[in-house]
């Protein structure tokens, strides 16, 4: 089917791009990481579903405040990456599971149990958003907070997707546009208020456009 040819499609490009994603040159993914770090640093979190894990970039830092992590991820190449990264500096007594799943799949990780749920560079890979939310509201607990870091809809209006360099040429991977407002009506739709939008920019120069979209919600 076409959503399997996505996930097959999805997948297999982050098996490959791991070998060098962590190594190359790559704005989108270092501004979404100090993203992440700005918007939740004021928040408490305890138990947290990392969705997009991939090779760890961000859960080393989740384990530096959580008591326990589940870290998701489509590519099991990713995750392996990610696995000897936090094996090699996990000092604290954090509890972490490993996870490779289809999020546009039922979710299997667990009803009512996170105060935190973080999406990384996930979303522009996925066609319909409602069905993912629905997901995120059974999963977290009452008023535990949702973060979502995106590739700015404005640059993906301007022609940018996520892609890597290989052998034969440059790979672009499949991506959607969400608008601002898709996000904002797909979280309000489930039981999620919006807390805090901001937009983070290259170099700090807010007079071009934003390269990161970066969103916290809460549930009611």
């Amino acid at each position: 089917s076409f959503e399997q040819n996505r996930k097959m499609s999805t997948q297999s490009h982050y098996d490959t791009w791991s070998a060098q994603y962590d190594t190359n040159a790559n704005k989108t993914r270092d501004l979404e990481a100090t993203c992440l770090r700005t918007l939740l640093e004021p928040i408490y979190f305890r138990h947290v579903l990392e969705i997009g894990a991939g090779t760890g970039k961000n859960t080393v830092w989740f384990l530096t405040f959580a008591d326990r992590v589940v870290a998701v991820d489509l590519s099991a190449e990713m995750l392996a990456l990610a696995k000897t990264k936090v094996f090699q500096l996990l000092q604290n007594e954090c509890e972490i599971t490993f996870i490779q799943a289809d999020i546009t799949q039922p979710w299997t990780f667990g009803e009512a149990q996170y105060d935190l749920e973080s999406f990384s560079l996930v979303l522009e890979h996925i066609a319909e958003l409602e069905p993912i939310f629905a997901e995120v509201q059974k999963a977290l607990v009452p008023g535990g907070h949702v973060y979502i870091g995106e590739l700015h809809p404005f640059k993906q209006y301007l022609g940018s997707k996520a892609k890597y360099t290989t052998d034969v040429g440059e790979v672009v991977v499949d991506c959607y546009n969400h608008h601002i407002s898709d996000f904002v009506g797909a979280a309000q739709r489930h039981g999620l208020e919006v807390v805090n939008i901001e937009e983070f920019f290259d170099e700090d120069d807010r007079s071009g456009v934003p390269r990161i979209l970066g969103m916290v919600l809460r549930k009611r």
